[in-house]
C-alpha cells in the first residue's frame, strides 16, 4: 500500500504513546519501590493505596500528600534516591508489555515515522527502559519527557510538544494512555485518546478512563491496530451518511 493511500485511509495523522503501563510493564516495579520508601518514612501505606495515590503522576508534584502522611517534606536528595532504587530494579525486571512488539510493527506499517513516545517520566528512566526492552528502535529521537517541560501530566504539555515535533495538529492525533492523569493530558491537548486497561493490579479501571474522556478502552495491545482500522471505517461511514 502506498504511503499516500495508507494515509488517506487512516483516521489519525499520528499516534502518540505513553510509556509506563502502555509500552513497558514497569508500574508494578516502580510502585513496589515507592511503597518501600514511603514505609521507611513511617507511612504504613499498602501497595494498593500507593497505586491509587501515585500512579500516573510525577512524584515531585505529590509532595504535599507525602508531607501530610509522614511529616517529611521530600527533598531533591530523597527523590534522587528513589530514582536510583527504582532504576536499579527496572534494569533487572522491566519487560515490554505483552503484545508490544507485534503491535508496534503493525502501527509503524500504517503510520511510518508519524509516531512518538510522550511520557511523564524523566528521560533517564525512559531511555533506560526503551534500551532494556528493545522498544527504542521504533521511535528514534521522537521521545519526549514531561519532566523537561513546564508541567508534566495531567497537563497537556508533553503531548503538545510531541505533536508539534511531528508537524501534526494535536486534534488529528491519537493518544494511547493507561491512567486518568494521562487521559486527562491527552484530552487537554485536543487529541483522541484510547485507554488501555489490562485488568492487572496497577491497571486503571475502564470506567475511570472513560470518565476522564477516553473514546474507547481496550485490554490488550494486540487489539490496537484493529481498533484504529475499525475507527477509520466508522469515521468514513459517518462522513458518507452526512454527504448530500
Amino acid at each position: 500500500m502506498s504511503g499516500a493511500l495508507r494515509t488517506a485511509r487512516l483516521p489519525f495523522a499520528a499516534v502518540l504513546f505513553d510509556c509506563d503501563g502502555v509500552l513497558v510493564d514497569s508500574e508494578t516495579i516502580t510502585i513496589r519501590v515507592l511503597a518501600e520508601m514511603l514505609r521507611e518514612l513511617g507511612w504504613e501505606i499498602s501497595y494498593e493505596e500507593t497505586v491509587r495515590a501515585f500512579i500516573g503522576r510525577a512524584l515531585v508534584d505529590e509532595w504535599e500528600v507525602i508531607l501530610a502522611n509522614t511529616g517529611f517534606r521530600i527533598t531533591d536528595a530523597w527523590v534522587h534516591e528513589f530514582h536510583v532504587r527504582r532504576d536499579d530494579a527496572l534494569r533487572v525486571d522491566v519487560e515490554p508489555m505483552p503484545g508490544a512488539e507485534r503491535m508496534m510493527a503493525e502501527v509503524v506499517e500504517r503510520f511510518d515515522d508519524r509516531i512518538a513516545l510522550a511520557s511523564g517520566a524523566d528521560r533517564v528512566k525512559i531511555t533506560m527502559q526503551l534500551d532494556v526492552t528493545g522498544l527504542g528502535k521504533w521511535f528514534g529521537d521522537r521521545v519526549f519527557s514531561g519532566m523537561e517541560l513546564a508541567a508534566s501530566k495531567p497537563a497537556p504539555d508533553v503531548y503538545l510538544a510531541a505533536a508539534a515535533a511531528l508537524g501534526v495538529d494535536p486534534a488529528d492525533a491519537l493518544v494511547v494512555e493507561d491512567t486518568v492523569a494521562g487521559v486527562t493530558a491527552g484530552i487537554a491537548a485536543g487529541a483522541t485518546v484510547f485507554g488501555l486497561s489490562t485488568g492487572s493490579a496497577v491497571s486503571t479501571r475502564p470506567e475511570a478512563l472513560r470518565g476522564a474522556g477516553a473514546s474507547l478502552v481496550f485490554s490488550s495491545l494486540e487489539e490496537l491496530p484493529g481498533l484504529i482500522d475499525a475507527y477509520a471505517m466508522r469515521e468514513r461511514s459517518n462522513a458518507s451518511r452526512l454527504m448530500p
